[in-house]
């Protein structure tokens, strides 16, 4: 038992479903106070979003339908990893499906966990470039297709147009891969 986590006195499951459980459980803080009902959120599946590149340096945007916060927002294309899947194949399939594109050279960027103080959903960011011209899209999931330059997405940042955690984690490490990293890889003068 490690007296420097939080842990677990009891577990209730309130909702369940093949994509998420909602648990309420009991737990004991390390200072020893006792949180009655800790809500849990578990998600059955890990999840990918896609930072796509063509060859100019620009980035592959949707236009996605949001039902939950009734809008249409522009954002990385992304989803849920199938079982039996890893996050590149996903990476991949993700963007066939929204886009159109297909894509090469996939790297495992980063992993995070953007909801941890209440779920355990684990989402990975994989780069890769755009290859061939595109096919066709899946209407039900994504109004547009359209790539975006530094500058432009930039605006959309200061402007607010970007909204979607995913898209957020994705464009801010890939501005900082063109632009800290390479500070932070510079020596010293």
């Amino acid at each position: 038992m490690d007296e420097q986590k939080p842990q677990r006195l009891a577990r209730t499951t309130i909702y369940e479903n093949p994509w998420v459980t909602l648990y309420v459980d009991r737990v004991r803080l390390p200072g020893g106070r006792i949180v009655e009902a800790h809500h849990v959120l578990h998600f059955a599946k890990e999840a990918v979003a896609a930072l796509v590149e063509d060859t100019e340096g620009r980035i592959l945007l949707v236009e996605a339908y949001r039902y939950v916060v009734d809008s249409v927002q522009w954002e990385l294309p992304a989803g849920g990893i199938d079982p039996g899947e890893t996050a590149i194949e996903a990476a991949a399939r993700e963007v066939r499906e929204e886009s159109g594109y297909a894509t090469t050279g996939h790297e495992l960027a980063a992993a995070f966990e953007p909801i941890n103080g209440i779920g355990d959903k684990v989402h990975h960011l994989v780069c890769c470039r755009a290859v061939g011209t595109p096919g066709a899209f899946d209407p039900n999931e994504v109004r547009a297709v359209r790539w975006v330059s530094q500058p432009e997405i930039e605006e959309m940042l200061r402007c607010g147009q970007v909204r979607d955690g995913y898209t957020l984690t994705g464009v801010l490490w890939w501005l900082w891969r063109r632009t800290g990293a390479a500070r932070l890889e510079s020596p010293a003068p």
